[in-house]
């Protein structure tokens, strides 16, 4: 599965599963596959998947695909299908997957608000960041109202069995760096359904914010990180390096003292430039303090700047979350036990599969 996802996948029917996307707001390039009862979020149109030795034949009639790996069967895999709920529009004439798409098997996501004064600024964008491909290309609307997310959520727990939800946001002028929207949304969308809900945004100016967005409804918490070391953040994500590590680390255990261990996460994206010892030293940093690393490999977007920089190699991803999927389990804050969100759906890393004794 590590190999999988690092390395992409060829498909002989792209149209297998539900639709993919390129560029735009992420997880993007992926297609979702399911292997041995484990849905994955798999690269299918990057660079290194159109050299991958792994090619998925066009599904037969009971939907499911042979896996192949250098013309060796190797597996039977399926592709989950489009929810029932993409066929809806919203009161006001919206379609629904507008507004929230299906992420993995059974995650609702959505981008409160697509827009963000990191992307806005050529100087200043996450390098890897395709946030406003989304809006470019008529796919989605740039503010989607707590009215349409409730509307939404509702549906697709209703026809679909979704389990949870992710809403993140583009980072707003405000100094509550999205926080107050999140709030306005999560209320919303609890008063409609019970639906466990995850929140992500930047650490907001004032600790205050965290017990507002559980009060709110909201049950765990993602602080993106992305990437570590000081030059580093200066040359991939130059706006966000200006909210400094040490008020990461302060909101990352004050965070915690309202969500709970295990209820914070971060994701860390491998493959950019952060060594293997960095990650995991700063990865034991986090658990210390009861925060989740949801270390995934770095997948390059069409579009952004870094289109064509390497993926890693399973080889580096094995280094980093064999030893890391010990630490986790160890810390006792495992992808199992997160109520909602990134880490809980585990899609877009195999970091959950090393936390149990077989690892992937």
């Amino acid at each position: 599965m590590t190999e999988l996802q690092s390395q992409g996948l060829r498909l002989i029917d792209p149209h297998a599963g539900a639709a993919s996307r390129r560029g735009g707001a992420g997880p993007s390039d992926h297609k979702a596959v399911t292997v041995d009862g484990v849905t994955l979020m798999v690269p299918v149109h990057t660079a290194t998947a159109f050299s991958s030795p792994f090619v998925a034949e066009a599904p037969g009639p009971d939907g499911r695909s042979l896996l192949r790996r250098n013309s060796i069967p190797i597996a039977s895999i399926a592709f989950p299908r489009a929810p029932r709920f993409y066929g809806l529009q919203t009161a006001d004439g919206v379609p629904y997957q507008q507004i929230a798409t299906l992420h993995g098997a059974d995650v609702l996501a959505t981008t409160v608000l697509q827009t963000c004064i990191r992307y806005e600024s050529r100087r200043k964008a996450c390098k890897f960041c395709a946030i406003g491909q989304s809006l470019a290309a008529g796919r989605t609307v740039a503010r989607k109202t707590p009215a349409q997310l409730a509307e939404v959520a509702k549906a697709a727990v209703e026809l679909d069995g979704v389990k949870h939800m992710v809403m993140t946001t583009g980072t707003p002028p405000t100094p509550d760096r999205g926080a107050q929207i999140l709030c306005e949304s999560a209320q919303a969308i609890r008063a409609a359904v019970d639906l466990p809900l995850q929140a992500q945004c930047e650490p907001p100016d004032t600790d205050a914010w965290f017990q507002r967005l559980k009060d709110a409804g909201v049950d765990t918490l993602g602080m993106h990180l992305e990437v570590i070391g000081d030059d580093l953040r200066r040359q991939i994500l130059p706006g966000k390096a200006e909210v400094p590590m040490a008020r990461y680390w302060d909101a990352f255990a004050a965070a915690v003292d309202v969500f709970g261990r295990g209820q914070v996460s971060t994701y860390l994206l491998a493959g950019l430039g952060d060594s293997a010892e960095t990650l995991l030293a700063t990865s034991r940093r986090l658990l210390d303090l009861g925060v989740y690393p949801f270390v995934v490999p770095f997948v390059p977007i069409s579009g952004t700047p870094l289109e064509d920089h390497a993926a890693p190699t399973p080889e580096f991803m094995r280094s980093v979350l064999a030893p890391l999927g010990a630490m986790v389990a160890e810390a006792g804050v495992r992808a199992a036990d997160i109520k909602a969100g990134c880490g809980r759906c585990a899609a877009c890393s195999t970091l959950s599969r090393y936390e149990a004794p077989l690892a992937a």
